[in-house]
């Protein structure tokens, strides 16, 4: 048997790494996007509240429309997936077991937010049933602010490792953390407080976006200092 070389597993490593970053960023990249499409330009005329006739007549004027918000919206719950395991493998060699919560609580979030989707697929092909377009769009939008409770924790979490990284300046760190609780606190207070429209989320989500541009322009640049440290430790720093 041959012996492993040290320096051609720490180039393995460091290459996993930057691949890691950078399929994240491009991942979270999409999804913004994507999700602006499918939330804001495609749905957003559509939830009108208490007028369930304008909602309806919205809906069957720009049918094509929606049908590629919610087409978006199921590439945006693939990227998830995606995205959820290039940021496992990121982070594991800080803390192997908070990585794989992190990693499951995304891709839980993803599965829920698959169902509210469904809830939008069920108004194909548009009847004009004025009661079911708002009653789906309703439970579209109860379930996916209900998921976003486990979106926040795997920010919470991701927050957490990024700041004990010691590769990831510690302020993406807290403002993940800030992200997540945004998230939290809005998701609760709709749960709670019945129907709440109280959204912290809007103000609180510039760790995301900063994170994307992290791993996008510095990210990808990781290597791998040491090995055996790097595993022991998740000693990785940033050229």
């Amino acid at each position: 048997m041959y012996a492993a070389n040290p320096s051609l597993m720490a180039a393995g490593t460091r290459f996993s790494r930057r691949t890691a970053s950078l399929v994240a960023g491009i991942g979270l990249l999409l999804m913004a996007v994507l999700s602006a499409f499918g939330i804001f330009m495609a749905l957003g005329g559509l939830g009108t509240p208490g007028d369930a006739a304008r909602a309806a007549k919205a809906l069957a004027d720009s049918e094509s429309l929606f049908r590629w918000g919610v087409l978006s919206l199921f590439l945006v719950a693939a990227l998830d997936i995606i995205v959820a395991a290039a940021l496992f493998e990121l982070f594991a060699p800080v803390n192997r077991t908070l990585s794989t919560l992190a990693a499951w609580f995304r891709v839980a979030y993803a599965a829920v937010f698959l169902v509210a989707i469904s809830q939008l697929v069920a108004l194909l092909p548009v009847s004009g049933d004025a009661g079911q377009v708002q009653v789906r769009i309703q439970a579209f939008d109860d379930i996916w602010h209900t998921g976003l409770i486990l979106f926040g924790i795997h920010l919470l979490l991701i927050g957490y490792l990024a700041y004990r990284s010691g590769f990831v300046p510690k302020v993406i760190g807290l403002l993940l953390v800030v992200a997540g609780l945004g998230y939290l606190t809005d998701s609760f207070a709709m749960v709670l407080l019945n129907g709440s429209s109280v959204s912290v989320a809007q103000f609180t989500f510039v760790g995301e976006v900063v994170l994307i541009f992290w791993l996008l322009i510095k990210g990808r640049r990781i290597t791998v200092t040491s090995l055996t440290k790097e595993e022991d430790n998740g000693n990785i720093n940033a050229e």
